[in-house]
């Protein structure tokens, strides 16, 4: 009797841990607004709070900076729009996956498996936390910059804790999760207003000749993108849902021509907000703009947009760990990760290895970089796979032509940004060159040695290696396999 209540218990929890699309039984529970909802929620993180310095420092000037803020979130709902193509004719979930299967066989699938897992997903969540990071540590040392130091153990800190609480509870983290989404909404309409209220009052100045200086080379636009796209991350997450939307063919585009331009008005207004009190150079030079735009306008309850910011990239790490650990386990499951990373803890019913797993590699990343070098590695790899998948879209049209496309957006549309993506990847390199970029695609590449060893050969000597590792780890963690695989 207690073995089948336990039986029953991982099952209940599998289903509940299941948030990433690889299940099969998602019920169509989410209409138009609950898909908007979810947009908006996922896109909008801790980007907005830290991308404006660096979109502001590549353009410099205000007139540009709003312009390559406005232009990403067309861009991101192109990519979306192709991306809602691709998830209505090819129903299979997991993401990118899928689909470069599809276009282009197991070798590509793989690599964007070792790269989102190994390098994507962990660096996200290190700028996040780096992020974090900055606002709670900036109050504390006024006028100037809070030590490397400090900034980075606190960012561990973070990452300690998050890891910790999706590891000991699921529905600990949804609580959290949703403690600190409500936050980052305050936030944001606590900023847009204030930024509302000061222009109407005529605090225009810093818009005066606002192309005035602006320095645009090709490299520095593209680095401004890959800032700004940064904020927009989550554009490419939408075909997740199709499965759990009712009459997807119809909500799944409106979600996506509603929701992404709501998130680009909001990020172009608290952009203007920042520059009805700052200038361009005072921006420039704040250690933290949300802070410094509280204590300006704000002031004496300043202290509210630090704490409501920090909440909200606390938030979007916690939710960064919770879908990545998800992934993690997926892919031990199909075998192309350590196995052990697919087991599920026996008392706490979640996948803790895995989540351990992606808090370790994110602790890394925080030791080496800085938030600017991270973001530009973390952008440099993803659109290298938003390019590969997109122009898979372009090559199915001609190849699987016997595909059904319930949602088949204009040829021109993925041709453009396929060529956008092209132009994202090599143009940083050309006028820039940077060790990282080098790095970056031996990394990649690098995901080719794996993969023949363990997943196409499958080498005796490595299974050798790989068997105790999972029995210690197995042992130490109290983890055991999945009863089922879920289909």
């Amino acid at each position: 009797m207690g073995d089948t209540g336990l039986r029953k218990r991982r099952e209940d929890e599998k289903s509940v841990q299941s948030q990433e699309p690889k299940t099969t039984t998602l019920q169509k529970e989410l209409g138009l607004i609950s898909g908007i909802c979810i947009i908006v929620g996922t896109i909008i993180g801790s980007g907005i709070f830290i991308s404006p310095k660096s979109v502001l420092s590549n353009t410099e000037a205000v007139g540009p900076c709003l312009i390559i803020w406005a232009v990403c979130g067309v861009l991101a709902m192109l990519g979306a729009l192709c991306f809602a193509e691709l998830g209505t004719m090819i129903t299979k979930s997991g993401g990118e996956y899928p689909y470069l299967m599809e276009a282009y066989g197991p070798i590509p699938a793989y690599l964007f498996s070792w790269v989102s897992l190994m390098v994507m997903k962990p660096s996200s969540f290190a700028i996040i936390s780096l992020s974090f990071s900055e606002y709670v540590c900036t109050p504390f040392y006024v006028g100037c910059r809070p030590p490397v130091i400090v900034v980075k153990c606190l960012a561990a800190a973070a990452i300690m804790f998050i890891t910790m609480v999706n590891s000991l509870s699921v529905r600990l983290g949804s609580y959290v999760q949703n403690i600190f989404t409500a936050a980052k909404l305050v936030i944001v309409a606590i900023i847009i207003i204030s930024g509302l209220v000061l222009l109407a009052q005529g605090n225009t100045k810093n818009f005066d000749n606002s192309f005035e200086g602006a320095q645009l080379s090709v490299g520095a636009i593209s680095l401004a993108f890959y800032n700004g796209l940064w904020a927009y991350d989550g554009w490419n997450q939408l075909n997740y849902i199709t499965e759990e939307l009712r009459n997807p063919y119809r909500n799944l585009p409106l979600a996506i021509i509603i929701g992404i331009p709501l998130v680009t008005v909001c990020y172009i207004l608290i952009n203007v907000s920042y520059f009805t009190v700052m200038t361009a150079t005072e921006l420039l030079q704040s250690q933290a703009v949300a802070v410094t735009f509280g204590d300006r306008v704000l002031y004496p309850a300043s202290w509210v947009v630090p704490l409501f910011v920090a909440f909200s990239t606390i938030g979007a790490a916690n939710g960064s760990c919770f879908t990545a650990g998800r992934l993690i386990y997926v892919a031990g499951r199909e075998g192309h990760m350590l196995k052990v990373l697919s087991y599920i803890s026996v008392k706490r019913l979640t996948p803790a290895p895995a989540i351990i797993f992606h808090g370790i590699i994110a602790t890394i990343y925080i030791i080496p970089g800085d938030i600017n070098s991270l973001v530009n590695y973390f952008s440099f790899a993803a659109w290298i796979f938003y390019g590969l998948t997109i122009l898979g879209l372009i090559v199915m049209r001609f190849t699987r032509k016997e595909l059904e496309r319930p949602i088949k957006v204009p040829i021109v549309i993925p041709v453009l940004v396929t060529c956008i993506s092209l132009f994202l990847i090599l143009a940083p390199i050309i006028s820039k060159p940077a060790w990282e970029y080098l790095y970056c695609v031996l990394f990649i590449l690098s995901g080719l040695i794996f993969y023949f060893l363990f997943v196409h050969y499958k080498f005796g000597w490595a299974q050798k290696i790989s068997k105790p590792i999972t029995m210690y780890l197995q042992m130490l963690m109290e983890v055991v396999p999945p009863e089922e695989d879920p289909e």
